[in-house]
Order: C-alpha cells, then sequence, then structure tokens
C-alpha cells in the first residue's frame, strides 16, 4: 500500500511531480492512496490510474493540519492494513507569497513552514509506528534543489533544507526498524506548479520555458514529472533496501555544474 500525499496537482498543461509518481506507482503493481487537499484533483490521479487497469483511491487531506494527518493515516492502516509507502509530494514556493528575506511577511513564512516542511513531518509522525509495527517501509521526500542552490526565496530555500536534515534524522532513528527514508532533488522541471505560478506573475509560457530550458546544463532542456517518479519508484522499490538517508539530486546535471561559466 502506497500513499502518495499530494497525489493531485496545480492545473496546468503537463502532469506534476506527486500524480506522475502515483501513476508509475500503480503500474508497478502497488495499490495507490492519492492523497490531496483539493479532492477532485486527486480523484482524476485515480481515474488516470483505474483507467489503465491498476488500483487507487482518493482521500482529502489537509495536510498542515495534524487531524487531518492522522484521520488519512488511521483510514489508510484501518482499510489496508499496513503502509509499504510514504511519498510526501506537497511543496510551493511562489503561491505563497515566498519572497526575499528582506521583504517576505511573517504569514507567507509560517505558510511556507507549514506546507514545505510540517507537512513531510506529520505525515511521516503518524505513518512510521504502522511502519515500525511491520519493521519495514519507505518514506521519500521531496525536496529541492533550492535547498543546495542560490535559490532567491527564503521561504521555499529554508524548508526544503530543512527536510533534507528530517530525512536524516529519520532515516537513522527509523534503520533499526527496517524503515528506509530518502529525498529525492528535483531542479527545473517543466511542472504545473513550476510553469503556471510564473506565467501567472505576467511573463508568456514560451519565456518561463526557454529562459529555465536554458539553465539547464544536460541539453539545455528541463525535466519532467516522470523523470522524478522514476527516481522515486526506485528508492521505494526493493533494488534500493540498502538505500536510506540519501539525498538525490534529479536536475540535468545542475547541482555538478554549479559555478559553470558556460
Amino acid at each position: 500500500m502506497a500513499i502518495v500525499v499530494g497525489g493531485g496537482q496545480t492545473p496546468g498543461e503537463t502532469i506534476g511531480n506527486g500524480r506522475a509518481t502515483a501513476v508509475l506507482l500503480a503500474r508497478e503493481g502497488a495499490r495507490v492512496v492519492v492523497a490531496d487537499k483539493r479532492v477532485d484533483s486527486a480523484q482524476d490521479t485515480v481515474d488516470m490510474i483505474t483507467g489503465e487497469g491498476n488500483t487507487a483511491v482518493a482521500c482529502e487531506v489537509d495536510v498542515t493540519v495534524e487531524e487531518s494527518v492522522a484521520k488519512l493515516i488511521k483510514q489508510v492502516v484501518d482499510r489496508f492494513g499496513t503502509i509499504d509507502i510514504l511519498h510526501n509530494n506537497v511543496g510551493a514556493s511562489i503561491a505563497l507569497g515566498d519572497a526575499r528575506a528582506d521583504v517576505m511577511s511573517v504569514e507567507a513564512f509560517d505558510r511556507s513552514f507549514a506546507v514545505n516542511f510540517k507537512s513531510a513531518w506529520l505525515a511521516a509522525k503518524h505513518a512510521l509506528p504502522s511502519m515500525r509495527e511491520h519493521s519495514s517501509g519507505s518514506i521519500v521526500n521531496i525536496s529541492s534543489l533550492a535547498a543546495w542552490e542560490a535559490y532567491p526565496l527564503v521561504g521555499y530555500k529554508t524548508m526544503k533544507a530543512a527536510l533534507l536534515a528530517l530525512t536524516e534524522n529519520l532515516a537513522a532513528a527509523n534503520a533499526r526498524y527496517g524503515v528506509r527514508v530518502n529525498a529525492i532533488l528535483p531542479g527545473l522541471m517543466n511542472t504545473p506548479m513550476a510553469i503556471e505560478a510564473r506565467v501567472a506573475q505576467g511573463t508568456s509560457r514560451e519565456d518561463v520555458i526557454a529562459m529555465r530550458n536554458k539553465r539547464v546544463p544536460l541539453l539545455h532542456q528541463m525535466g519532467s514529472a516522470w523523470d522524478v517518479a522514476y527516481a522515486a519508484l526506485f528508492l521505494h522499490s526493493d533494488e534500493a533496501k540498502f538505500i536510506s538517508g540519501a539525498a538525490l539530486p534529479v536536475d540535468g546535471a545542475a547541482a555538478a555544474s554549479f559555478g559553470s561559466y558556460e
């Protein structure tokens, strides 16, 4: 049983990381709970999965509220008995009011903390008892290359960096129980969350895509949600059974190219 938290997506012309991961996990045989605050969007993901003959259900959750997260986890455990995979995909930057440190409001900072960091901790907090009981489980947290690079907006950068520390903490604390915890750091991706907020600020879609493509070292082409999904599939799989506490960049060589003058 896999829970993909943030398995719906921002409306847009491409597929989002959470939706792609949910679809891919289902293709590989997982029963998937698609959890999202926008339950209609979660249901759209479920419809894609069931349309391919695979199994999924949609659940509404507000990952910033502990009672909502606890209810989700209890429902899954009561219905399915165990949680094999927890995939924490929730995140946002501009849409939350992210800004430079000298101008960001306290309210926006608190929103960023709740969405980008607190959400993953709450989900892990409530899923870990079941995973420990069954001596197995995989958690993947979606961080961002923003945690490592000179990302100009303080909320997203600091919270995604904190998420890497949380990943290491959980991996170390739960290794004795057979629970693995890893993180993925997507770079510049052509996903609705990344593109639509920038288009909404007034830049044309073509210019947003062109500017982002230009910054990617690997063939000057952004990645897609499927690149993140396949990385997640590996980390959740038995083939990654000896990997825990890792931070995997999925970034078209961006991290390796920091400081490049090309």
